[in-house]
């Protein structure tokens, strides 16, 4: 009897043990067909020297925590140029790459007691009993932050229910050795110069064609539409005029203003004929006064409606042309009424003729003045 229990558990164990091997051969099938059909897609990358990855930030889509990041054909533009697309991965994924990218370089700086970091266990859906009650905690997004990682809680043994406490799903476990360098550009493939003892002859085949961090984002990645790329975009703050720039805003105004009233003042003390040489120089131009003071007064416009959409450079450089401008025109103004009031004239009797005399008082006094010196018959009684 005893020995026919003893054979019927073998039996079992054996039974066991093969369904062990048959889920296992079926696992390995599976990843290795997964692989197969990831190296024959059109978009694989064989070697990734010359790439480089930006992540960008962390967001939960569709339910599931996911880093953002963008692929860039020429690694030496340290991502500058325009990336091949913007994709997102599983945080744990993404987080798996990166943290066997850090080993393998640290390993070849020579740090061969690197330890991988306590909390990269939990990448994978980690039971943990908290108070009593059974709790799963795997890596994902920060709360309130899409630039940071921290280990979450979740109540079933896939990591997809997320245990809420006051709204949030975040542990208390220290998560900072395991962050993923957001907005930093990152080198698909980093050389380092190592002893010969420690490369062998696929050594540089390997590191070009093994690079974790890219390799594991770019197998797993999934496009990332535009609602994906705006989700998780910290609003833009507008930045409007602080207590300095109204000051200065005020102080370009006034100055702007004065020369202005300035300005025509001059021109109410014009002669006709500077006038009429002014007048002349714009119609060469092929304009008329009208026409000068509506641009200006378009011009005073635009710098408000700027001013008041608070784009300070704009801003800044009309009001800087205006008053340029305004300053030039009073300068030329200053100068031809220093000239016109101190330039004179010698008439042909030693009289001094101003310049500012119309032609015709001009004419009038040049014939008074001759009349003066003419010699006159007396008269026969």
């Amino acid at each position: 009897m005893a020995t026919e229990i003893s054979r019927r558990m073998w039996r079992l164990l054996l039974l066991v043990f093969c369904l062990s091997l048959s889920q296992q051969g079926s696992r390995a099938e599976e990843y290795q067909a997964a692989n197969d059909d990831y190296a024959n897609g059109d978009d694989y990358i064989k070697y990734w020297t010359e790439y480089a990855i930006l992540p960008k930030r962390c967001i939960v889509y569709n339910d599931v925590d996911v880093i953002v990041f963008s692929v860039f054909e020429h690694g030496y533009k340290q991502c500058s140029d325009d990336p091949m697309g913007t994709f997102i991965a599983p945080v744990p994924v993404f987080l798996n790459g990166y943290l066997q990218q850090f080993a393998q370089e640290e390993y070849d700086q020579g740090y061969d007691d690197y330890a991988t970091p306590d909390a990269a266990q939990y990448t994978d859906c980690v039971q943990q009993q908290v108070s009593g009650r059974n709790l799963w905690f795997q890596v994902g997004c920060t709360d309130g932050t899409s630039q940071s990682l921290s280990v979450n809680i979740y109540s079933d043994n896939t990591c997809t229910t997320r245990y809420l406490e006051d709204g949030y799903d975040d542990s208390a476990i220290d998560a900072s050795a395991i962050q993923v360098p957001f907005k930093r550009c990152q080198n698909c493939v980093n050389w380092v110069d190592m002893s010969d003892d420690k490369i062998d002859d696929m050594f540089y085949e390997n590191r070009q064609t093994q690079a974790p961090l890219c390799s594991t984002a770019w197998q797993y990645k999934e496009t990332c539409n535009r609602k994906c790329q705006r989700t998780g975009l910290e609003p833009r703050e507008k930045e409007g005029w602080n207590t300095s720039d109204k000051i200065l805003l005020a102080i370009l105004t006034l100055f702007g203003m004065v020369m202005l009233v300035t300005i025509i003042r001059k021109r109410q003390k014009m002669s006709n004929k500077e006038a009429l040489l002014e007048q002349a120089a714009m119609s060469a131009a092929g304009l008329q006064q009208a026409h000068v003071i509506g641009i200006f007064i378009l011009v005073v416009l635009v710098v408000a409606v700027f001013a008041l959409l608070g784009l300070k450079n704009i801003t800044w450089a009309l009001l800087l042309v205006i008053n340029t401008v305004l300053f030039g025109y009073l300068m030329k103004l200053t100068v031809d009424s220093g000239v016109s009031a101190g330039e004179t004239v010698i008439g042909p009797d030693g009289t001094i003729i101003r310049r500012g005399d119309s032609d015709d008082s001009s004419v009038a006094s040049t014939a008074d003045n001759r009349n003066t010196g003419t010699y006159m018959l007396p008269q026969l009684a």
